[in-house]
């Protein structure tokens, strides 16, 4: 077997989702999937065994981040992710590129790499094709990415053009220098919203022959019906056997919309981010539980949801918390809410298995948008 080893278990015959096996050396994952994003070698508010608990199989971490600090160099001493943060399943690294490129004044971009100030102190430093795949080597994820440019949206076509053949040679220099045998290395198609540039880069990508592929520079601000318009032009161009991972997507409109167009993996901050604002996710659309209308709601979030969360706390006693700084309190609600995005996809794959899918999202999303407070 190589690094890894992706199986198409079932595929829909009414629409573009597929249920999927994706083996690791670390794991075996069950697609479609949500990620949740362990930033700092850690995702916000949750232990390890917490994760396992509400079904999360797979955590993304981050190279940008890991490399200024603790440094890569460090955690390869460690003993590589797995051992620095003691998770024992399946872990992806993205590149280094959309933090980089997201810092906009404070970079500039060349052929060679991109020349960046830190966000933490204004340290000057260098990131390439080759640096990016030296530092998530170093870092031995089960799965790195090809250091590529993210396109801001909107976008200039003839700007949107040459970054996407530039990360086409920047895809082509990763492959040359990757060596890590236990680690996969998928490439990322770009082309901003732009159909024939979407189609170019994918077909580039797959006669590179990477063992998946990573959709980016999407849910970078663009309508909805732009998002699922270019993933209804990328996804078919991309090989049937490998797997397609839609890049900083989470929200579960986003991921039933994902999902029906043939994509496997899906990762994003969102869940994390909300629940440290006191917001969360129920079936009736998000809930701002720090509000003072729950002060006095001795009910769960969700009544029927099984997390550790729902199962002992009311929305009064969560709001109690974050209001006096608890930690507790973001805690509770980080983790119901990356339950909820994990249920989700279990449901999801259910339904890919009976071709009820499209009537589940239709179902979902009406009481979803209805109920959002």
């Amino acid at each position: 077997m190589g690094t890894i080893e992706f199986t198409v278990e079932y595929s829909s015959p009414n629409t573009w989702a597929r249920l999927g096996q994706l083996t690791t050396p670390n794991g075996v994952i069950q697609t479609p999937v949500f990620m949740p994003v362990g930033t700092q070698a850690t995702v916000k508010a949750m232990s390890p065994k917490e994760l396992e608990e509400v079904g999360a199989e797979i955590i993304l971490a981050n190279t940008y981040h890991l490399y200024l600090r603790p440094g890569h160099e460090l955690v390869r001493k460690a003993g590589g992710l797995h051992e620095f943060m003691a998770w024992k399943r399946p872990i992806l690294t993205d590149s280094g590129g959309f933090q980089v490129f997201s810092l906009s004044e404070m970079r500039e971009i060349s052929e060679e790499g991109v020349t960046f100030r830190s966000h933490l102190d204004g340290s000057k430093h260098f990131i390439s094709p080759e640096v990016s795949m030296e530092i998530q080597m170093a870092l031995g994820a089960d799965i790195a990415m090809a250091f590529d440019e993210c396109v801001p949206y909107p976008a200039e076509y003839d700007y949107t053009l040459r970054s996407m053949e530039m990360t086409s040679r920047w895809a082509k220099r990763c492959l040359k220098v990757h060596n890590r045998k236990d680690q996969a290395l998928f490439g990322i198609v770009q082309g901003g919203m732009y159909a024939d540039l979407r189609r170019t880069s994918a077909d580039e990508l797959t006669d590179m022959d990477f063992p998946g592929y990573g959709i980016g520079g999407l849910s970078v601000g663009e309508p909805e019906e732009l998002m699922c318009e270019m993933l209804e032009v990328t996804t078919p161009r991309l090989p049937k056997d490998k797997p397609r991972y839609l890049m900083g997507v989470g929200s579960p409109d986003y991921l039933l919309e994902g999902v029906l167009r043939g994509v496997d993996m899906f990762d994003c901050v969102l869940p994390t981010r909300l629940g440290r604002h006191g917001t969360v996710y129920t079936k009736n659309g998000p809930l701002t539980v720090r509000n003072a209308a729950y002060s006095e709601d001795f009910t769960p979030i969700e009544s029927d949801c099984d997390c550790y969360t729902c199962r002992h706390f009311t929305r009064g006693y969560i709001r109690h918390l974050l209001h006096r700084d608890e930690i507790l309190g973001v805690r509770l609600t980080t983790l119901h809410n990356i339950r909820f995005l994990t249920n989700l996809m279990e449901q999801i794959r259910l339904h890919i298995k009976k071709d009820t899918l499209q009537e589940f999202k239709d179902s979902f999303l009406e009481q979803y948008h209805q109920g959002v407070q």
